[in-house]
């Protein structure tokens, strides 16, 4: 497709954003090879970074993430820092969209002088990022999407859980199969949107399982130019019964990630050479 092949740069940054601690007791990305090609940014215990970002968390943050250009996969621990998206999508200098895997909107009006909040950081990145001219949300139910204010609703595609529950296997095919852009996307992946049985995440639940998001996932990846995808939804450390289904599901994940980049980054690193 054209818009893979305007995707020049062979990045495949895989970069996990330590907040909580949480990824020092998972195993996903420990063997030899995925230890080799991790980065870790190391936030822990910063003070002002826990659901909303206060001016001092946001310029520590951006300042350790400076030298990644916003390609690859990259794991931002819990849904409390869903805000760190709204960083990376920054960083992309090319018109995109952005496609979102939810159990909530994340687009609420900030509640605290405007600070940055992992509930408003997809309606920010929507009033302060040019680049950004779409977003694909899947998964928050229809009451939720109902109290988003009419303007950014205009820039939305969205798909309910209440939809995806009445759609059948193949409709549900079907509409990732037909969910193609012109622009390159970046996903962002919160594994709340996945029922109790395949993640256990600090905020309430939806009902898509495991084995559908990641075939959703291989559908968009194999016909779709994609800039990068992050991955959050970690369960608390202090109160976490289940980190073992997370660790599982980031797994997985980074396995489709791995997939597409192994296939496309050579691509792309082919037409990079033969423009050369």
């Amino acid at each position: 497709m054209e818009n893979r092949e305007n995707l020049k740069r062979n990045k495949n940054e895989n970069v996990i954003m330590n907040f909580s601690g949480i990824y020092n007791e998972q195993q996903f990305y420990r063997n030899r090879t995925r230890m080799k090609n991790i980065s870790w940014v190391e936030v822990q215990d910063l003070p002002g970074s826990n659901c909303y970002c206060d001016d001092e968390a946001r310029k520590q943050i951006l300042e350790k993430m400076d030298r990644y250009t916003g390609e690859g996969i990259h794991f931002i621990d819990s849904g409390n820092y869903h805000y760190v998206s709204r960083l990376w999508l920054q960083k992309i200098q090319q018109p995109f969209c952005l496609l979102v895997f939810d159990n909530h909107t994340d687009m609420q009006l900030p509640a605290f002088g405007g600070l940055l909040s992992c509930g408003g950081w997809i309606a920010a990145s929507l009033e302060e990022i040019s680049m950004l001219e779409k977003v694909i949300l899947i998964g928050p139910d229809e009451e939720a999407y109902a109290q988003i204010e009419a303007p950014f609703q205009e820039k939305v595609q969205f798909l309910s859980r209440e939809k995806l529950q009445a759609m059948t296997v193949q409709e549900k095919m079907c509409y990732f199969e037909e969910l193609q852009t012109e622009l390159p996307l970046y996903i962002s992946v919160d594994k709340d949107v996945l029922c109790p049985a395949d993640a256990d995440t600090t905020w309430s639940q939806g009902d898509m399982l495991l084995s559908e998001l990641k075939e959703f996932l291989n559908i968009i990846l194999k016909q779709q130019a994609v800039i990068g995808m992050d991955i959050c939804g970690e369960c608390d450390p202090d109160a976490c019964e289940k980190n073992l289904l997370n660790d599982r599901a980031n797994q997985e994940i980074f396995e489709v990630w791995e997939k597409y980049f192994q296939i496309h980054g050579n691509e792309r690193k082919g037409t990079a050479a033969n423009e050369e």
